[in-house]
């Protein structure tokens, strides 16, 4: 409990978020390739040290996810990055699902495997320093998805991961992401969004998981991509927060949006309109953004060394923008 207890301390903190730099290869290496950046070990390596070494970026970042390679490698001077990262004050996580498969006759459904051996390699992440982790459920939206299975299936495996979690002393991030593809409307999107919460915590509580040692990761309410320039920030932070008021207890400490294919300016417009909703809010909410706050840095970066400080500066401003979006500041 005093481990699980630490961690949610140095996470839940009003005005910083998380940074999600657990990209696969898979998805790095389009970013990368898009950007006509070589992708091999040795450059994502690069690529993170920049992010992680970004000064006084520990002012508006609490900790980061990092991927199983990442977990693994060293700065240029030879330090860990999960000590380099304690050593600013950031707590480092992981990522810990195996990634999405088809759900067994319902082939326009997603769920996410891992749960097997999770155990034995939750022991070894925490012995290279990892406090937290994540794992990703997706859900379709259409007006017949997701369906009930997928829901329950979902929803039983983020709870039965936060268990596994916890019993070994890490906090759990757990990530239900209501998918952005599609033409499904606002209201929509409120009602998906509702059935998977309430399923959600039904679980966790199932489970006999302490809500008290879990971070969720959700979506924001929005409509699918399609209709997303048809409303606002206030119209998206209204839903939102209404759906979270309905679904999350009070226990939760904190709540930190994940961008979900938003530019990052939505993102950061739509997290500080959340905080004019009410006067005040039973969670800590903020952010767990990955492209939304790197893109524009990766952007600067391409690739080369002699772009880094610029890079940087570009992150950094990125990371207080959403610090004070998490402030409602912004």
């Amino acid at each position: 409990m005093n481990e699980l207890q630490a961690t949610i301390n140095a996470i839940a903190v009003a005005g910083k978020g998380l940074l999600a730099a657990d990209e696969s290869t898979g998805t790095i290496s389009k970013r990368f390739e898009a950007l006509q950046i070589p992708c091999t070990e040795e450059s994502r390596r690069r690529y993170r040290e920049l992010l992680f070494t970004t000064p006084k970026i520990a002012d508006y970042i609490a900790g980061v996810i990092l991927y199983e390679e990442t977990l693994n490698q060293t700065s240029s001077l030879g330090v860990a990055f999960p000590e380099l990262l304690i050593q600013q004050g950031i707590v480092p996580g992981i990522k810990v699902d195996k990634g999405l498969v088809d759900l067994c006759s319902h082939p326009d459904e997603k769920t996410t495997q891992g749960l097997d051996g999770l155990v034995d390699r939750l022991q070894t992440y925490k012995v290279l320093g990892a406090r937290f982790a994540k794992w990703r459920a997706v859900f379709t939206v259409s007006n017949h998805l997701p369906s009930k299975l997928l829901i329950k299936t979902n929803t039983e495996d983020l709870a039965r991961y936060a268990s596994i979690c916890q019993s070994v002393g890490i906090v759990p991030i757990v990530e239900p992401e209501i998918l952005l593809e599609g033409e499904y409307s606002l209201e929509r999107s409120i009602e998906v969004s509702e059935m998977v919460l309430h399923a959600l915590f039904h679980k966790l509580h199932k489970h006999n998981v302490l809500l008290e040692y879990v971070i969720l990761k959700p979506s924001m309410v929005t409509p699918g991509k399609a209709k997303l320039e048809y409303v606002t920030p206030q119209d998206i932070a209204q839903a939102t927060i209404t759906v979270l008021r309905r679904t999350v207890p009070a226990a939760v400490p904190t709540i930190n949006f994940l961008s979900g294919g938003q530019t990052p300016a939505q993102a950061t417009n739509n997290l500080n309109a959340m905080h004019h909703v009410l006067n005040t809010l039973p969670w800590n909410v903020s952010f767990s953004f990955a492209r939304a706050l790197q893109e524009p840095c990766m952007k600067a970066w391409l690739g080369k060394n002699e772009n880094a400080k610029v890079a940087q500066a570009i992150f950094l401003q990125s990371a207080k923008d959403n610090s004070l979006a998490s402030l409602g500041k912004k």
